[in-house]
């Protein structure tokens, strides 16, 4: 027999899946997923991404004519509507799963639900918790 925390959390999880399909999240990542020249695309921009970074980490100097080719790159996949919109799916998936862990763990941390005040910065939410990543440099 589940716990009224796991039934409560499995209420949660439906009204999450709700969002994600209601907010066409779950349509644009699928239209992205069916589209062989969006993917491949994509993933070959993350490889080029991912090799420039090994170089810059290996202290190589990127040449200027390999960042241009990569930036190139990525401004064709952004016009690429199928592209952006599953990239946009994939920024408010994580802006969503951010938001359920800040308040979760600011809820433990208090001890009370959060205020909008809370939440909204002054303190830190505990280590480990993961809503500090992804921030603006």
């Amino acid at each position: 027999m589940p716990t009224i925390i796991e039934t409560k959390t499995n209420e949660l999880c439906e009204l999450i899946l709700a969002e994600i399909q209601n907010g066409g999240i779950r349509q644009r990542i699928d239209t992205f997923q069916a589209d062989r020249g969006a993917r491949g695309q994509y993933e070959s921009l993350m490889s080029k991404g991912q090799a420039l970074q090994e170089k810059q980490h290996s202290g190589q100097t990127l040449e200027p004519a390999e960042i241009a080719a990569f930036e190139k790159d990525r401004d064709a996949l952004l016009q690429n509507p199928v592209a952006s919109g599953f990239l946009d799916a994939q920024e408010e998936m994580h802006a969503l799963k951010q938001s359920v862990q800040k308040r979760i763990a600011k809820t433990i941390e208090l001890g009370r639900i959060p205020t909008a005040e809370d939440l909204d910065g002054g303190g830190s939410c505990g280590n480990g918790c993961g809503c500090h990543d992804h921030h603006d440099h």
